[in-house]
């Protein structure tokens, strides 16, 4: 079996930490909010989530750029596996009982999470800050305007 080349480890390669920094810090910031309400998947979950898609983002770019694009290395690949691993543990936090969804917002932010993930490992920065501040703003928004207008019994988040 024939290998691509190893790519040496002799230095740091500060726009891939910074690609992988911003993913993680993104996704802890994004994670804080179930933190703060006592969901299940807090900061840690969320971080670990937007990193990863980071870490499968970049590692899928420059494993195609390794090979000149020859072979069968499609980094497209890496949204379906992102939506499969998210999708599974998303799916995990849903709840059904007595007749009401539960989780279903902390399920978004976990897909949340890791598409700014792979936005974040891709370096497509204008992106990532528009989706992290649409994000930031819609979930401090909406939640003062819940707790504001809106029954906090009857929200199924």
């Amino acid at each position: 079996m024939e290998l691509n080349p190893a790519t040496p480890l002799h230095f740091i390669d500060w726009p891939i930490l910074g690609r992988l920094g911003t993913a993680a810090f993104l996704g802890l910031l994004l994670g804080l909010d179930r933190e703060l309400r006592g969901h299940a998947a807090g900061m840690r979950t969320h971080g670990i989530i937007c990193f990863t898609c980071a870490l499968m983002t970049i590692s899928a770019i420059a494993l195609h750029k390794q090979l000149h694009g020859e072979g069968n290395i499609d980094p497209l690949r890496v949204f379906e596996a992102s939506a499969a691993f998210t999708g599974i543990i998303a799916a995990g936090l849903i709840m059904f009982n007595k007749g009401e969804i539960r989780n279903l917002t902390t399920a978004a932010h976990i897909w949340l999470a890791g598409m700014i993930g792979i936005a974040s490992g891709a370096g497509q920065w204008p992106l990532v800050v528009s989706a992290a501040i649409v994000a930031v703003v819609m979930l401090t928004l909406l939640r003062v305007v819940e707790d504001r207008w809106i029954d906090p019994g009857k929200r199924n988040d």
